[in-house]
């Protein structure tokens, strides 16, 4: 049992849990690697990556350095989705059919890189944020499903033995809920938690319908003996763009914390260095997690590792400079005490 196996259960309890999420599109093998390394290093708790069996293999490369340095290990949770969502899509376009007076809006707005003049999307590097689709002034670009079916969920989970597994979920769709929780359970790996992904952006739902939804997920688990995390998607794969979107999430627990389902609520989705800024003491808050910004803070470091035809842990300076980084975005949470209805 890791040394920590306690304190990433206790994280939970005390409101001081902080996840990374690599990004449940994210394939770029070498930066996952990379940042499991300086995430866990720096604290965090738990990683979650996409359901991939050379993604979680880069993942666990990562963790394993972890380990080896600082006698810790953070969970490691996958994604999957029970039905159509937007943290499981790719871009694509034709480079070839760009005019060349264009002045490549798609360039600037990704946040990844994993756009080039003549490659296009490089599928990899696309983590789905989907801001290059309005970008282009043509509508060259279009989006890519990059599901992974329900019926395969539990020969995968069988395969990488995660220690906990994320379902994204959207309104009417229990159904297929209860049908990805049994595919993932048919392959005997018990996890830690089932985290439970949603949130009321693109839905056109009231918070008591999204508690009502939350309610019917957290029966299901209740039936099946699994333990919830709530993970509430204040604004998809935006905290990277400013400090504008730090509160999303806050106010979607402000909304939702009364009429939630027992268990810890997460915070995701617009989340960045501002949003502990925006905590209150009346706030049931069990932690959160960080994607983009977390991902854009080390990317120049990314970078120059890739450079070098080296991974950033192949780089000791370069690699102690992102831990510190790192540390500044999630120490204030890890410093965090808050009570929790869990």
């Amino acid at each position: 049992m890791p040394q920590n196996h306690f304190s990433n259960k206790s994280a939970l309890e005390s409101g001081t849990w902080v996840k990374l999420i690599c990004g449940a599109s994210n394939e770029d093998l070498p930066s996952i690697t990379d940042l499991c390394a300086v995430y866990g290093a720096a604290g965090v708790h738990c990683v979650d990556v996409a359901a991939d069996i050379a993604v979680v293999a880069a993942a666990r490369e990562g963790l394993n350095w972890v380990e080896s340095k600082f006698e810790k290990k953070p969970w490691l949770m996958v994604s999957v989705s029970d039905g159509k969502d937007s943290h499981f899509r790719k871009a694509s376009f034709e480079p070839k059919f760009c005019p060349k007076e264009c002045s490549q809006p798609c360039l600037k707005v990704c946040p990844a890189n994993a756009i080039t003049q003549t490659l296009g999307v490089i599928e990899d590097l696309c983590y789905g944020c989907g801001r290059c689709l309005p970008a282009c002034p043509l509508e060259l670009i279009k989006e890519e499903n990059n599901l992974l079916e329900i019926k395969d969920f539990g020969a995968l989970v069988s395969k990488i033995k995660p220690d906990a597994v994320e379902i994204h979920t959207a309104p009417g769709r229990i159904k297929e809920f209860e049908r990805s929780l049994k595919a993932i359970l048919q392959s005997k790996v018990e996890l830690e938690r089932v985290a439970v992904s949603c949130g009321l952006e693109g839905h056109g739902i009231t918070q008591s319908e999204l508690s009502k939804e939350l309610w019917s997920r957290y029966e299901c688990l209740q039936r099946y003996k699994q333990k919830a995390i709530w993970q509430l998607d204040g604004r998809p794969m935006s905290g990277d763009v400013g400090s504008g979107t730090a509160r999303a999430a806050i106010l979607l627990l402000e909304k939702i914390q009364a009429i939630a389902p027992p268990g810890p609520l997460q915070l995701a989705g617009g989340t960045n260095k501002k949003t502990i800024h925006h905590i209150k003491s009346n706030h049931c808050l069990a932690g959160i997690a960080f994607g983009g910004v977390a991902r854009k803070l080390i990317q120049p470091f990314l970078i120059e590792a890739k450079k070098q035809n080296k991974k950033l842990i192949e780089c000791p300076e370069a690699l102690n400079q992102a831990i510190n980084m790192a540390q500044g975005l999630i120490n204030p949470w890890l410093r965090k005490r808050s009570g929790g209805n869990f």
